[in-house]
């Protein structure tokens, strides 16, 4: 007691001797993928992504929660930690932003008129993908991406275009490996004017990295089944809910695996060149 301070009293000091030091934690950089584990509520699963609040985190089941990134709230690799987000890269100081793709963005230009060139996807989600990453690059070009439907029909498809100079076809297609149904019908194939190319990955799901998606693998699916349907079984997700967590995951060409972006990258060359 302070014999100066006639109002302190045995409780106006540390109670335990020495007042207790602030912990300290380590920081982690919260890439999406993490696992993690919230200390408070016992909560685990991968990081989904970062929002304004907090931190979103994705269950084995799907199920996402939000939780504030609190110095020590997470155990990553068995130990406490203080999440923090990850530097974004930003354009040199004066320099021109770029686009989802990595290329220069163009500002100030209206989008060009339609080639008479075309880029074929086989389905609604490879050109929803497509647009999402190179959208910006394909309306500069004036580049339409249509949907193909299925491989099957892709000879009929390619008489009804007409290719020819200035009016070039570019194919994307899925499972483009040796001995697969597509490979056999791409070889048939022979026009100056058409590009058929492809990835090995049996959906463009597969396409897209696991990481940034929350799981550490895309499943295995006996062949036969349904490759969409399997996985979702096998991650006990809803397919409903899959496609727009897929999607979402996608923010530029880093998120795509290299066979995608290369063979993406290949068909708007071959349909903007000129002849």
């Amino acid at each position: 007691m302070s014999r100066d301070d006639p109002w302190a009293g045995i409780l106006s000091g540390p109670v335990d001797g020495p007042a207790r030091l602030r912990a300290t934690y380590a920081e982690a950089t919260g890439t999406p993928g993490l696992a993690v584990r919230h200390r408070g509520s016992g909560f685990t699963g991968r990081l989904a992504r970062w929002e304004r609040d907090g931190v979103v985190v994705r269950g084995a089941s799907g199920l996402e929660r939000i939780f504030v990134a609190t110095p020590g709230a997470f155990d990553v690799e068995g130990r406490a930690v203080t999440l923090v987000r990850p530097v974004v890269a930003s354009p040199a100081p004066g320099g021109p932003p770029v686009t989802a793709s990595g290329s220069l963005a163009v500002s100030g230009r209206p989008a060009r008129v339609a080639r008479a060139s075309r880029i074929l996807v086989e389905g609604v989600h490879d050109a929803v993908l497509v647009e999402r990453v190179w959208g910006d690059d394909l309306r500069v070009e004036g580049v339409v991406v249509e949907r193909l439907d299925g491989i099957d029909h892709l000879a009929g498809v390619i008489d009804a275009f007409g290719p020819g100079p200035g009016c070039r076809l570019g194919v994307l297609v899925d499972h483009l490996v040796p001995g697969s149904k597509e490979a056999r019908l791409a070889a048939t194939v022979a026009h100056p004017h058409v590009l058929v190319t492809g990835t090995p990955y049996v959906d463009v799901w597969q396409a897209v990295k696991p990481s940034v998606v929350g799981i550490p693998a895309w499943p295995a699916v006996p062949k036969g089944t349904d490759w969409k349907a399997g996985v979702c079984a096998r991650l006990g997700v809803d397919p409903a809910s899959m496609w727009p967590r897929v999607l979402a995951s996608v923010r530029s060409y880093a998120d795509l695996e290299p066979p995608l972006v290369g063979a993406v990258e290949r068909l708007i060359d071959f349909v903007t060149e000129p002849g």
